[in-house]
């Protein structure tokens, strides 16, 4: 544990859900059994964070790649309405997401609002379009860190790099001791 740092925390678990990932599958709940889960927040469509947090992403399976499938990485559509199992899967091919390791979901947009405005704790507020057309959706720019308990165990903001080296840190620890 970083130093200063007795435990990771307890903000609940992430209930029961019926989504689908890029590969049209059904994506659930038992997912996260099993192994630590690294969690993001997108849509194919955006132009700004987006691309940035999935980059972070991608240097986070690179960084973690010698755990293998002890720690995955999620990555949860805010725009569920646009983004398709085969945008999502395109999405990941252009960010070299391991299929394996890095998975990206998508759902019918109650079940979405339900599940990352809640327990997840990020909005999916569309706002006005932007002049390009592109839609603004509010969304958090943090990663949550998830035990194969499903609880969740951190949020961590992608713009500071130490968080980021914590998170991954935790990671590592939580993938030790739970598995």
């Amino acid at each position: 544990m970083p130093a200063g740092r007795s435990k990771l925390e307890d903000l609940g678990v992430v209930p029961p859900f019926h989504l689908v990932d890029e590969r049209g599958q059904r994506f659930t709940e038992a997912a996260f059994a099993g192994h630590v889960t690294i969690v993001s927040f997108l849509f194919t469509r955006c132009d700004t964070i987006c691309p940035v947090t999935t980059m972070k992403m991608q240097r986070i399976q690179d960084k973690t790649f010698d755990v293998g499938d002890r720690v995955e990485l999620l990555s949860f559509s805010v725009d569920p309405e646009y983004d398709s199992p085969a945008r999502l899967a395109e999405y990941a091919k252009r960010y070299q997401a391991d299929p394996a390791r890095w998975r990206f979901v998508t759902g019918p947009v109650a079940d979405m609002h339900k599940l990352v405005e809640g327990p997840l704790m990020t909005s999916m507020t569309r706002e006005s379009d932007r002049p390009n057309g592109i839609p603004n959706i509010a969304h958090g720019g943090y990663f949550l860190l998830i035990g194969p308990d499903r609880v969740i165990r951190g949020v961590y903001d992608s713009n500071d790099i130490q968080r980021l080296d914590e998170m991954i840190h935790d990671a590592r620890f939580l993938a030790r001791v739970a598995i």
